[in-house]
């Protein structure tokens, strides 16, 4: 992840895409051998022998038939999988996006260079916003370098979908909105939205073929701050996008009756590069202590967040930042790799702008100004009285442990990833004294347009371990001997999972 920057000779992000091998299908019996093995820790012996059972007759039966249309349909699609993902997990949904989809979450900014701050907001919102905008550059001239694990090149299919993109709702089914071009394939999108006390702005980011400098982007921040200050809230119809899928469908429809200038609106917003989030909450967080930043990025103020956009850069009041992102386009790999990016300018500058101070002449930010109605009125109220009574049934904490690291972990020969997966099972056994059902996300990016996969990290491995340390009476020995088939087992499945 290190290498992010190519030179003139190096690899250009999308070069690999059309020689990525196709999406695997797994043979059947593995696929049941894993299903038996995921079951097995939760199962009584009756149970268990009961599934057995009803798998084995699968397998013989109408299993084959199924398995033989899925090789079928793997022979005409290159990721037989990547239509019915996207659909079952992301665009067929009905949940409202935003606490049950979006991630959300702080940036580490503030362990580095930016600790709350009276008075920052603005000038730091600004140099994040230009070190954003260099990293849309990188993609859309291709010179960020393909991400690789080891020497596997990884499909890059998700950074096109980081900027300019956003969820569309349907009434049975969503859609996404990519309106993202590389420099080869032509013009794209160069505008930000600026949401403040309910109110959208929205002004180019480029001037002159070139992207506005952070005292440009700061005179253009300012202007919005102030107007919004000193003028009535906005009518807030972004929190329209914290509904039920359908709900807001029909309530988009209605929105784009009443006043066609409603649609270039929405237009406007979707096409946007990403949304700027002018928050006046003061999330006090430290590098210890993440709670409450990581609290207001999921469940803060919906009239300045759009839940649907693929990229929502939240500014605070005390100078730090987080972000809420629609996870139907990417996952949050690609989200932590600009995030790493921005961290590291940023330290290099100690957060500060070292350039001119020159401002062009440009034209102020624009104000979008939906037409509402009492109906969508009506909708914007009720959907904010939902949205804040599902936010209070949210509990979060959000602590950094700073004891040790990974480097700590691989010196004794472990997976980082199968010390903390252990670690949880084992918390969760000294709680409620039985195994923790769990899930982690494991990558499939070797192959094209591959996302993420499931792997279940409670093993009954990790179950005889658990006990075994649960046991006073198990000498050291005897817990060292359980360990080394639940680290194994654990690290052949982890093969795969994004560190």
């Amino acid at each position: 992840m290190a290498n992010h920057l190519s030179g003139s000779l190096a690899e250009r992000t999308f070069q690999y895409q059309s020689s990525l091998p196709p999406l695997p299908v797994p043979s059947l019996e593995s696929s049941l051998s894993k299903y038996l093995e995921a079951v097995r820790p939760f199962a009584s012996e009756k149970e268990f022998k009961a599934t057995a059972d009803i798998v084995r007759k699968f397998q013989e039966g109408v299993g084959k038939e199924l398995h033989q249309k899925l090789l079928q349909r793997a022979k005409t699609k290159r990721n037989w999988l990547e239509e019915w993902w996207l659909d079952a997990a992301y665009l067929e949904s009905r949940l409202p996006s935003q606490l049950n989809v979006n991630f959300a979450g702080p940036a580490p900014y503030l362990e580095h260079c930016w600790p709350p701050a009276e008075g920052t907001q603005l000038q730091r919102a600004s140099v994040n916003t230009w070190h954003t905008l260099q990293y849309w550059n990188l993609i859309r001239t291709e010179r960020m370098a393909p991400q690789k694990a080891g020497k596997t090149v990884l499909d890059m299919d998700q950074f096109r979908m980081l900027f300019c993109t956003c969820k569309v709702p349907g009434v049975k089914k969503d859609t996404i909105r990519n309106y993202f071009k590389t420099e080869s394939e032509g013009p794209c999108p160069s505008h930000v939205v600026v949401m403040c006390r309910g109110r959208l702005f929205t002004f180019d980011a480029l001037c002159d073929g070139e992207i506005i400098t952070p005292p440009e982007i700061l005179r253009q921040l300012r202007y919005v701050k102030e107007r919004c200050e000193a003028e009535p809230e906005g009518d807030g119809v972004s929190t329209l996008t914290t509904e039920e899928r359908t709900r807001w469908a029909k309530a988009r429809e209605h929105l784009i009756n009443i006043d066609p200038h409603n649609e270039t609106i929405l237009e406007t917003v979707q096409s946007s590069l990403f949304i700027i989030s002018l928050d006046e909450t003061k999330p006090y967080s430290t590098p210890d202590n993440y709670t409450n930043l990581t609290v207001e990025a999921l469940t803060g103020n919906p009239t300045i967040r759009w839940g649907d956009k693929s990229y929502n850069s939240i500014m605070f009041s005390d100078g730090t930042c987080g972000s809420t992102c629609d996870h139907a386009p990417y996952d949050a790999m690609v989200l932590v790799s600009m995030c790493w990016y921005i961290d590291q300018q940023l330290r290099a500058t100690e957060g500060k702008w070292k350039g001119s101070d020159a401002i062009r002449s440009m034209p102020l930010p624009e104000e979008l100004v939906f037409t509402v109605d009492e109906t969508i009125s009506s909708c914007i109220n009720q959907a904010k009285q939902r949205y804040l009574e599902s936010t209070r049934d949210l509990q979060v904490i959000c602590y950094a442990f700073t004891a040790f690291g990974k480097a700590a972990i691989k010196q004794r020969k472990l997976h980082p990833d199968t010390f903390v997966q252990l670690a949880m099972q084992l918390s969760y056994y000294k709680i409620h004294k039985k195994p923790g059902s769990c899930y982690e996300t494991a990558m499939t990016r070797k192959f094209f347009h591959g996302r993420t996969e499931t792997m279940r990290p409670c093993t009954q491995e990790a179950v005889d371990w658990c006990k075994a340390m649960m046991d006073p009476a198990t000498d050291t020995n005897v817990r060292i001997h359980h360990s080394h088939p639940a680290i194994g087992n654990a690290t052949s499945t982890f093969v795969g999972n994004q560190e």
